[in-house]
């Protein structure tokens, strides 16, 4: 007995020792990343110091005060991105800037949706048009970082590099067959022959009417890409959709023969072309700065502006909410990366209630989730309007189902061209699982109810034919208070859309920003600076200053809690590879049984 009571104190010794020396860790790993954040601030900006742009870290909406929120566990490297706003006051200040010479946009590859890099993009023509040069060089263009570069005088390219021009494909998962090796069966309600998103798991293709609305899809997004090489590379759309159809860009030879890239050069050229160009001694003497280097050097008034932020407004004592709505739309506070209703719903609050806010600018970046956590968030913004301040709505790179549900309560939605928005329906799920655990696993299920619904949703039996029609009247409500949710809301806004014109919109259908503006599901084409714009002149205010929502926690707070949940995320995305987005939404639906008002992800192949 003494020798079982001496191993269970080991034991527990050996456990409270084991949390002290990853404490230690942690707290050493975080201030390790605060003084890297430090270092950077002690960057001095010289005389013809040149703007170095990689790209190949994530573009994100908002950065976190959480030090660890992107540290990889995995691979135990600071995976941290830059929110599109820095990399916009970088580029805007950097072009009045007389020690900035030009930008080299060093493109090993690119992050980030087709939204944020298009702003970025501009941003890029912007500090062009200053008289400072941009030049791009990659090693391997794919048509996302050529398309980037395609703004840029010269683009270089290394001699033997490899170059992509062939055009756009969508690849849908599709998981019925895995279900039928299982014995399991997902049975599908839904309302609206376009809503696709649950497809993945009742098929093993797409049906005729989702193949119908992806290519139009992909072919607006694909007509806004060949618009913007053919704007800056001197060359027609047809002429450049010609090149892909013919694959006749394959190499760099071929890149420079057809216009897509100036001049074939080794790095080391580059560099050369860099120092002539900035007048430095010798190559290792160019003064090469980063974006996070170049913003940490700058005042802190200015760090703290945002995109569409007035001049001079540091005293101001109005303020516009920008209101951040990012991931999947779920019930309670959800997380760091999700729309979490009672989260958003605070935010929305503390701005309606706060008499110094005078508009909110919610940014949407979602493709949807629970109908009702969609429902509550859009009451916070109807109330918002009710109380008199404007509510614009700048949507991101994807604003749709759900995400499109709390946007239609605005005075005013701006979308980017490729933004993909509407799936106006909704639908729900019915697993079965029932001969998977007889025949897969041995497991039998019995019952007792108390009545013939007592049962409803089980998850061991099939739904009888009147269960699944009470089933159906549910998302059959849900649907016609979202399409008119969508009326009321569009024709408040200037828009003429009754309930009938929006069901012939809705039904699950999916459209490119430009498609849905000239359906006015969307007013305006414009970033979050013009939706800015727009709220401050709504709210009728000439100075202010912005207020980001929702408050970010403490970054020492739950990060311990944090620690195992981003290590297995991390690790799952390396197992799984191009598996773990369908593993996550299989996973989320079965969590979440209730209705559903989300859209179809599908992975872009190609860009």
């Amino acid at each position: 007995m003494k020798s079982f009571f001496k191993i269970v104190f080991a034991t527990m010794v050996g456990l409270l020792l084991t949390q002290v020396v990853l404490l230690f860790l942690v707290i050493a790993l975080v201030a390790g990343l605060a003084m890297s954040g430090s270092d950077s601030e002690s960057k001095e900006i010289e005389a013809h110091s040149i703007l170095h742009l990689t790209l190949d870290q994530p573009l994100i909406e908002r950065g976190s005060k959480n030090p660890l929120q992107s540290f990889d566990w995995a691979s135990l490297e600071d995976n941290s991105g830059m929110p599109v706003s820095t990399m916009l006051v970088v580029l805007q200040e950097a072009a009045q800037d007389k020690h900035i010479d030009g930008v080299f946009l060093d493109l090993s590859g690119i992050e980030g949706d087709m939204t944020q890099q298009s702003r970025v993009r501009r941003a890029l023509e912007d500090f062009k048009r200053s008289g400072k040069f941009v030049i791009a060089h990659s090693e391997a263009y794919t048509q996302g970082t050529l398309l980037m570069a395609s703004m840029a005088e010269p683009i270089t390219m290394a001699p033997q590099g490899i170059a992509m021009f062939n055009g756009l494909a969508l690849e849908p998962v599709f998981l019925k067959g895995m279900f039928d090796k299982l014995d399991m069966e997902i049975d599908l309600i839904r309302v609206g022959k376009y809503k696709s998103a649950g497809e993945m798991l009742i098929r093993e293709n797409m049906s005729e009417e989702n193949r119908y609305q992806q290519s139009q899809l992909l072919e607006g997004i694909y007509n806004e890409m060949l618009t913007g090489y053919s704007r800056n590379l001197n060359l027609t759309s047809d002429s450049l959709r010609s090149l892909a159809n013919l694959a006749l860009v394959r190499n760099a030879r071929t890149s420079v023969a057809y216009g897509l890239v100036d001049s074939l050069m080794y790095r080391d050229q580059v560099l050369e072309w860099l120092k002539r160009r900035t007048k430095a001694k010798a190559i290792d003497k160019l003064n090469l700065v980063t974006a996070s280097e170049y913003f940490a050097s700058l005042n802190e008034s200015v760090r703290e502006t945002l995109p569409g932020m007035p001049k001079g407004s540091e005293e101001a004592k109005d303020r516009i909410a920008v209101v951040y709505a990012e991931g999947d739309i779920v019930s309670g506070q959800g997380a760091e990366d999700q729309i979490g209703a009672d989260r958003i719903c605070d935010a929305l609050r503390k701005a309606r209630l706060d008499q110094k806010i005078k508009a909110v600018v919610l940014r949407i970046n979602s493709p949807g989730g629970s109908a009702l956590a969609s429902d509550l968030i859009w009451r916070e913004t109807k109330m918002i309007r009710q109380a008199g301040k404007p509510l614009v709505v700048s949507m991101g790179g994807v604003a749709a189902s759900g995400g499109y549900y709390i946007a239609a309560a605005a005075d005013s939605i701006f979308a980017a061209p490729t933004t993909i928005t509407g799936s106006i329906g909704v639908f729900g799920l019915a697993p079965y699982v029932g001969d998977f655990m007889r025949n897969k696993l041995g497991i039998t299920v019995d019952r007792v109810t108390t009545g013939p619904y007592g049962d409803l949703m089980s998850l061991s039996r099939r739904m009888r034919p009147d269960e699944r029609a009470l089933v159906q009247e549910g998302v059959n409500e849900i649907y016609e208070t979202f399409v008119g949710i969508v009326s009321e809301g569009r024709r408040s806004a200037g828009q003429s859309l009754s309930r009938d014109s929006v069901h012939a919109l809705a039904q699950g259908r999916v459209y490119t920003g430009r498609q849905a503006m000239a359906l006015g599901l969307v007013d305006r084409m414009g970033d979050l600076d013009d939706a800015i714009s727009c709220a401050a002149k709504l709210a009728k205010v000439q100075k202010f200053r912005l207020r980001e929502l929702p408050d970010q926690e403490d970054p020492f707070e739950k990060i311990l809690g944090q620690m195992t949940a981003v290590y297995s995320r991390h690790r799952l995305q390396n197992e799984l590879g191009p598996l773990y987005t369908p593993y996550t939404k299989v996973k989320h639906w079965v969590e979440n049984p209730g209705i559903q008002a989300r859209m179809e992800m599908n992975p872009l192949v190609g860009f």
